[in-house]
């Protein structure tokens, strides 16, 4: 971290404390807190996500933005600020700046997130499903920034796949061709969010968090830049019927294309509009998989 960026960075006594013994530490997003579920649903899942964190030995290190100041490491007060507050800005790597200069909040996406965890020196970070390419971005070149902050950063994202909203066949693809290794913990196929299963495969399958530390070891001291995607499937119990989740996202895509819903509104109204069609049974998935997420992250940091 330069002394400038430290200018802007608030790291919580607990989080500066952890990093600077090399204590395991999981950085967590601020979105699914202001935009992945309504409240109070958001703040029973962030503050079971810290819970897990801390059970599992590692210190949890929520990011957000707060009065223009980056936060590494909420209270719980800023946590519920975050779940109750209208209008806080969603805050991919592109935006930190502005929100910064212009003293105002903002919940950190897997790209923002990823990009203070790279600051703070934190190298882990646990989501939900990471972004990608989505259906027919040949055409209209619709991409997630999180492809290219995984290509930049170094942090390795522990999250189920990518959401199967997307393509996933061209997220993968496009992963390759910026040189992130896709990881499949315990399963030799890419997970789709809210199922086990994509159809399409990882580089590589490892089974314990010992060995995801090792690959990660061994490419940190190849000095090889950037980040790794640790794809870690939706417990069996908790996965939503493939057939069923398919009809609802073909029917809510074609709501958000009648509605001309675009960019980074896009994930916030599928998200919303398959709880609708499932019947809540999506956000229960949700959480699980969120909270499973953070578990082997933590186990992969301690193993760090």
């Amino acid at each position: 971290m330069s002394a400038l960026q430290k200018e802007h960075l608030d790291l919580t006594e607990e989080v500066r404390a952890a990093r600077d013994a090399a204590r395991p530490v999981v950085a967590l997003e601020s979105t699914i807190v202001a935009h992945g579920f309504p409240y109070p649903a958001n703040l029973e899942c962030a503050r079971e996500a810290e819970r897990i964190a801390r059970e599992e030995g590692a210190v949890p290190a929520t990011v957000a933005i707060l009065g223009g100041r980056i936060k590494v490491g909420l209270s719980d007060e800023e946590l519920e600020h975050l779940a109750t507050a209208p209008d806080i800005a969603k805050a991919s790597r592109r935006d930190i700046p502005v929100l910064v200069a212009r003293g105002s909040d903002g919940a950190t996406t897997v790209a923002g997130t990823m990009a203070v965890a790279a600051m703070a020196g934190i190298r882990l970070f646990a989501t939900g499903g990471i972004g990608g390419a989505h259906r027919g971005a040949q055409r209209t070149f619709d991409v997630s920034a999180d492809i290219l902050e995984l290509s930049r950063s170094e942090v390795a994202v522990v999250c189920a796949g990518a959401k199967s909203v997307l393509d996933i066949g061209l997220t993968l693809e496009l992963l390759e061709t910026h040189g992130v290794p896709v990881i499949g913990y315990g399963t030799d196929e890419f997970p789709a969010f809210y199922t086990r299963g994509s159809g399409h495969g990882v580089d590589v399958r490892v089974d314990t968090p010992e060995e995801v530390a090792r690959i990660l070891r061994t490419k940190r001291e190849l000095g090889m830049r950037g980040g790794t995607v640790i794809a870690n499937p939706i417990p069996a119990e908790y996965e939503l019927d493939a057939l069923e989740l398919d009809r609802a996202v073909e029917t809510v895509l074609a709501e958000a294309e009648a509605a001309d819903i675009r960019g980074k509104d896009v994930t916030p109204f599928l998200l919303a509009r398959i709880h609708e069609l499932t019947g809540g049974a999506s956000e229960h998935a949700n959480k699980e998989l969120v909270y499973e997420n953070v578990r082997l992250a933590a186990r992969v940091a301690n193993a760090l």
